[in-house]
């Protein structure tokens, strides 16, 4: 991920495009850990929840004409925030401190969600359609919404997932 992003001018959009799509296939191996430890049934329920809340969002994002650009700028500080206190609660493993990550967690990707929608539209109006900057901008922008996805699925996995 800070790769593409450190990136992004140097490489090519098909460079950017494979270091993507090996990115996805390393996130889903990692991921296949979930199948261990929850139901498939909650599994399901929970990614169609993810789905609804994200499309929802996307939606939200795309169609406000509220500028979401404070409400990035104090998610991305949250996202911080959450990081820290997950590498911190590492070490304490507290129950109660990993359920209120998981609510800030869906919060703040569920915000994410809208703003990286509503970025993307405003960049999507202004850069040329085909070019090259176009096409990495897609790229970067697919990757954002792909984490906030994959993020906001694992915090109501945390929530709502029942385990075997």
């Amino acid at each position: 991920v800070f790769l593409m992003g450190g990136m992004v001018n140097k490489l090519s959009s098909t460079a950017l495009l494979g270091i993507y799509l090996l990115y996805s296939a390393i996130t889903g191996i990692s991921l296949s850990y979930i199948f261990l430890i929850y139901t498939t049934s909650s599994i399901a329920t929970v990614f169609f929840l993810s789905a609804v809340v994200f499309g929802l969002m996307a939606v939200a994002g795309y169609t406000t004409r509220t500028d979401l650009t404070k409400l990035g700028s104090i998610l991305f500080i949250g996202l911080i925030g959450i990081i820290i206190a997950s590498l911190v609660n590492m070490f304490l493993g507290s129950g109660t401190m990993d359920y209120i990550i998981s609510i800030l967690g869906v919060i703040i990707f569920t915000g994410l969600t809208a703003y990286d929608v509503q970025k993307l539209k405003r960049m999507g109006e202004v850069v040329a359609t085909g070019s090259e900057t176009a096409q990495k901008m897609a790229l970067m922008g697919a990757l954002s919404l792909y984490l906030d996805f994959i993020n906001l699925f694992i915090m109501l996995l945390r929530l709502f997932g029942r385990r075997d």
